[in-house]
C-alpha cells in the first residue's frame, strides 16, 4: 500500500474518535476491519445491549441460587434463610442495633411531647435507638384502649409523619393510613425517612451539591458496603425492637405489622423479608417488575440485587408471613433536583414512574411460582381505571386480616387537633440526615484498620508464601468488589486495518470479540526496525477518562498536554506499544453501564478485565512479542486500570499507575474535603464496599513479585501529595519486606495531571530489560 503522508496520518488519527477512517491493510493472520463508527462508540454500545441481556436473563437465572423447602412453613422459612442473610448484606443493613429501652419523647420546655389529639388516640413526638449515634424520629400514635396491633407506618421519602398522621397537609384524607390504623385501634409508630431535598446535601466548607439527601448519604455509604435502604431498614428493626420490647413488659403478644407507601413501600417491603419479627406488611405504590433498577433514582441501586433478588422474590422470604401488595399512586420523580445558585451539579440522573397495573400482575404471579401455593398468604390490590391513592380501605383491611386482627377497618374519621401552633420538620430531617453522615464518616475513619485486620492473615513470612496465599484474596477482590463475568469462549475473530505509517513505527486499529456484543479494541504501533525472530517487549498504554487511543499518540491533539504522546514515545524506543480503548467515555452513556451491572454484581471493569486479557492473547501471537514480557501504564482513569487490571491478570508483568494513586477510599467517601467525589459528578465511581475489602495499597499488593510503580505530578488535582504517600508508603513497606525494595518506586515531579516520562520511562527499560535509545 501507498506510504501515507503525515498529514493523512493525522487525518486518519483524529477521525478515529469522529468515525472516518482511512482503510488499510490487515496485519496478516487477522481478518480486514470495516466499522463505520467510533470504536467507543461501539464499544459502550455493546456493553450496554450485553448488560440489559443480562438483566433480562436474570429473572431466569436467580432460582439456581434458591434452595427452597416447600414441604412446611417451617421447612420453608429453615431453606431460605441463606437468601435473606444474603439480601441483608447486599443492603447493608449489618451493624449492631442499640438495645431498645423504650421510646424518648421529644419535648421542650415550650413543647410537650403531645403533638395531637384524635378522638379516641393521642399523637406524641418520639425517637428511638438504632445504631451507635444514630437515632429514629417520628411520631407515636396511641389509642386510648389496648392496642389491637402494633404497626410501623413508613411515609415517602417526599412526604412527613405529621402528613400521614393528619397534622400536616400534602396527603390526601384517604390516604392518611397512619391515621387510619390508629382510629381502627392500632398503636401506630411512624418513621421520618431521608427526604428527597437537597438542602444538606454537602459541606459549607467545600460546597453544596443538588444530590438528594438520599443520593449524599447512598455516595459515601456504598463505598464502605452500606446503603441508606439498609440504615432505614435497620430504624425498622429497631422500631419492632420497640414494640417487642412493648410486647414484653406488658406480658402481651400483640401483632407486629409495617406498612409504606412509595419509598416506605420499598422499606417495608425489604424488612418484613429480613425480620421474621413482622407479621404483616403493606407494600403500597412500589411493587413490580425491578429489572429497570437502573433507570431509578441511584440511591436504589443495590449491589448484586437482580442477581438473587426481584420483587416477586423479596415477597417470597416473607411467607408463609402475609403481605397486602396494593398497586397504587404514589410520588414520582422525574430526576434530581435542579441545580440551584451557589450549588454544583452532577446527581445522577434517575426517575420514579408507576409500573402498569399489567406489570405488576405479572410480577406478583411469579410468587406463587417461586414459594408453592400452598404457602400464600399474599393479596395484590389493584385498581380499574386511573391509578387509585395509596392506603384505600381494603388495603388496609388486608393488612389487619394479615396481622391477626379480626376487627375490621373502621370508617375514616376527622384529622387529629394540631396541638403545636407552628412546626417546622427540616431541622428533624437535618438531625437525621447529619447522624447517617456521622455514622458513615465513622465507618471510613475505621476502615483502614478493617483492612489491615482483614490481610494481615496473608502470609508474608517468604515470598513463595505471600504468591501462594496472595490468591484468595485476588479472588475476593475480583469477586466481591469487581465483579467477575464468567472467561470468554467465543472466538476472538481479530480485526485489523493500518490506520498509522509514521518513520518510527506502523499503527493498526484492532477489534477483537470478547462476548456476544462486546468487544476490545485500540490501535497497536509496531516499530519499523523490528527483525524477523526477535522478540521485544510490549507496554499497553492506557488513556483516562472520556479518552480515546489516538489522545496517547498524538502530539496534535488536545491529549498530548495530559498523555505527552507515550504511545508514540515509547514506540520510538522500541518498545512495542498498544493504546486499548477503554469503555468509559459518552458522560452518561457509559455510567449507566455502571447502573445496569451493579444490580448484577458486576462493575465496569467486569468488562474491562476480560477485554484487556483477549488484548493480551492477542498480543501474545504477533511473531515479535515476547509474552513474558507485555508491561501496563496508564494515566488517571487509565491509572485506576492500573491498580485493578494487572493486580487480576498475571500475564502483565509490570504496572504503572500515573495522576490517579491515592488514599482512594478517603477520596471517595469523605465529606470533609474538595479532592472528594461526594461533591462532583462523577456517580459511577463509588464500588461496593472498596473501604473494607481493599484500598489501593491492597490492590498493589497483589502485583507482588511484579515490578509496580506510582508516577505523580506535585500539582495534580487529583489528590493532595500527603494523601498519595500516604497510600504509597504501605506499598514499600510491603515490597521491602518481602526483599523486592528494587522492584517499587514513586516519582513526584514537578507538574500537574500528565504523563511525565522521566523515571517510569527508566523503569520500563530497566524491568522489560530493554535498551535505552533516543526516541526519533
Amino acid at each position: 500500500m501507498p506510504i501515507r503522508s503525515a498529514f493523512a496520518a493525522l487525518l486518519c488519527l483524529t477521525s478515529f474518535a469522529g468515525g472516518l477512517a482511512l482503510a488499510g491493510d490487515p496485519l496478516p493472520r487477522t481478518q480486514p476491519l470495516e466499522i463505520d463508527k467510533p470504536l467507543d462508540v461501539i464499544m459502550v454500545d455493546g456493553i450496554d445491549r450485553f448488560a440489559l441481556k443480562e438483566i433480562a436473563a436474570s429473572v431466569e437465572r436467580r432460582e439456581k441460587l434458591w434452595k427452597r423447602d416447600t414441604s412446611s412453613p417451617e421447612a420453608y422459612d429453615k431453606s431460605v434463610a441463606p437468601n435473606r442473610e444474603h439480601l441483608r448484606t447486599i443492603i447493608g443493613a449489618v451493624d449492631p442495633r442499640v438495645e431498645a429501652k423504650g421510646l424518648e419523647l421529644v419535648a421542650t420546655n415550650t413543647q410537650p411531647a403531645v403533638v395531637g389529639q384524635g378522638k379516641g388516640y393521642t399523637v406524641e413526638a418520639v425517637r428511638w435507638p438504632v445504631l451507635e449515634g444514630v437515632t429514629a424520629e417520628g411520631l407515636l400514635l396511641e389509642p386510648a384502649d389496648p392496642p389491637i396491633a402494633r404497626i410501623v407506618a413508613i411515609p415517602d421519602a417526599d412526604w412527613t409523619p405529621e402528613q400521614i398522621a393528619g397534622l400536616a397537609d400534602g396527603v390526601e384524607r384517604e390516604s392518611q393510613f397512619a391515621r387510619r390504623l390508629v382510629e381502627s385501634g392500632c398503636q401506630v409508630l411512624v418513621l421520618t425517612l431521608i427526604s428527597r431535598d437537597d438542602t444538606y446535601s454537602g459541606n459549607p466548607d467545600v460546597r453544596y451539591t443538588n444530590q438528594t439527601h438520599r443520593e449524599f448519604i447512598y455516595r459515601q455509604a456504598f463505598e464502605l458496603g452500606r446503603h441508606i435502604i439498609g440504615y432505614e431498614v435497620l430504624k425498622v428493626m429497631a422500631a419492632v425492637d420497640q414494640f417487642t420490647l412493648m410486647n414484653t413488659t406488658q406480658e402481651k403478644v400483640i401483632p407486629i405489622g409495617v406498612a409504606g407507601v412509595g419509598e416506605g413501600g420499598l422499606l417495608a417491603l425489604y424488612s418484613a423479608a429480613l425480620d421474621t419479627r413482622i407479621k404483616g406488611a403493606l407494600v403500597s405504590g412500589y411493587f413490580g417488575p425491578r429489572e429497570n433498577v437502573w433507570r431509578e433514582p441511584i440511591y436504589r441501586n443495590v449491589w448484586a440485587l437482580l442477581a438473587e433478588f426481584g420483587d416477586a422474590e423479596l415477597v417470597s422470604l416473607v411467607a408463609p408471613r402475609g403481605i397486602v401488595i396494593e398497586a397504587s399512586s404514589a410520588p414520582e420523580v422525574a430526576g434530581p433536583p435542579a441545580v440551584q445558585k451557589g450549588r454544583s451539579g452532577g446527581a445522577a440522573p434517575g426517575e420514579i414512574r408507576m409500573p402498569p397495573f399489567e406489570d405488576v400482575q405479572r410480577e406478583f404471579a411469579r410468587v406463587a411460582k417461586l414459594q408453592g401455593r400452598h404457602l400464600p398468604n399474599q393479596v395484590l390490590v389493584g385498581w380499574s381505571g386511573d391509578q387509585m391513592a395509596p392506603g384505600r380501605d381494603n388495603s388496609l383491611s388486608e393488612l389487619l386480616k394479615r396481622v391477626g386482627v379480626k376487627a375490621g377497618l373502621k370508617p375514616n374519621g376527622e384529622a387529629p387537633q394540631r396541638l403545636r401552633k407552628e412546626f417546622d420538620p427540616n431541622p428533624r430531617q437535618k438531625r437525621q440526615f447529619d447522624e447517617l453522615v456521622e455514622f458513615t464518616q465513622k465507618l471510613l475513619r475505621r476502615s483502614a484498620r478493617v483492612r489491615d485486620g482483614l490481610w494481615a492473615k496473608a502470609d508474608r513470612s517468604s515470598l513463595e508464601k505471600w504468591v501462594e496465599t496472595a490468591q484468595k484474596y485476588r479472588d475476593m477482590v475480583y469477586d466481591e468488589m469487581i465483579g467477575r463475568l464468567p472467561a470468554p469462549t467465543i472466538d476472538p475473530n481479530v480485526r485489523t486495518r493500518q490506520v498509522l505509517d509514521e518513520p518510527g513505527f506502523t499503527g493498526y486499529e484492532v477489534m477483537i470479540d470478547v462476548y456476544p456484543d462486546v468487544i476490545a479494541g485500540g490501535i497497536l504501533l509496531l516499530p519499523k526496525d523490528l527483525r524477523e525472530g526477535e522478540k521485544r517487549p510490549v507496554v499497553v498504554c492506557q488513556h483516562g477518562l472520556e479518552g480515546v487511543p489516538i489522545d496517547t499518540i498524538s502530539k496534535t491533539v488536545d491529549g498530548f498536554k495530559y498523555y505527552s504522546a507515550f504511545t508514540a514515545e515509547l514506540a520510538n524506543r522500541g518498545f512495542i506499544t498498544y493504546a486499548p480503548q477503554n469503555p468509559y467515555r459518552g458522560g452518561d452513556r457509559f455510567r449507566t453501564l455502571q447502573r445496569k451491572s451493579n444490580p448484577m454484581k458486576r462493575s465496569l471493569f467486569s468488562y474491562i478485565i476480560p477485554q484487556h486479557q483477549r488484548t493480551i492473547d492477542f498480543l501474545k501471537t504477533l511473531p515479535n512479542v515476547d509474552p513474558t514480557r507485555i508491561a501496563f501504564y496508564g494515566l488517571s482513569y487509565g491509572g485506576k486500570t492500573a491498580v485493578r487490571v494487572p493486580p487480576m491478570l498475571s500475564d502483565y508483568c509490570l504496572s504503572i499507575c500515573s495522576a490517579d494513586y491515592d488514599e482512594w477510599v478517603l477520596k471517595n467517601a469523605t465529606v470533609y474535603d474538595g479532592y472528594s467525589y461526594m461533591f462532583t459528578g462523577e456517580y459511577e465511581i463509588f464500588e461496593w464496599n472498596m473501604g473494607h475489602y481493599a484500598n489501593y495499597a491492597e490492590l498493589s499488593y497483589l502485583m507482588t513479585p511484579r515490578p509496580f510503580m506510582v508516577e505523580r505530578g506535585h500539582y495534580d488535582g487529583v489528590a493532595p501529595d500527603e494523601w498519595v504517600a500516604w497510600e504509597y508508603a504501605k506499598v514499600r513497606r510491603h515490597y521491602d519486606a518481602l526483599g523486592l525494595g528494587d522492584k517499587t518506586e514513586i516519582e513526584f515531579f514537578n507538574g500537574p495531571h500528565k504523563i511525565n516520562g522521566v523515571a517510569t520511562y527508566d523503569f520500563l527499560h530497566r524491568h522489560l530489560n530493554w535498551p535505552k535509545r533516543n526516541a526519533n
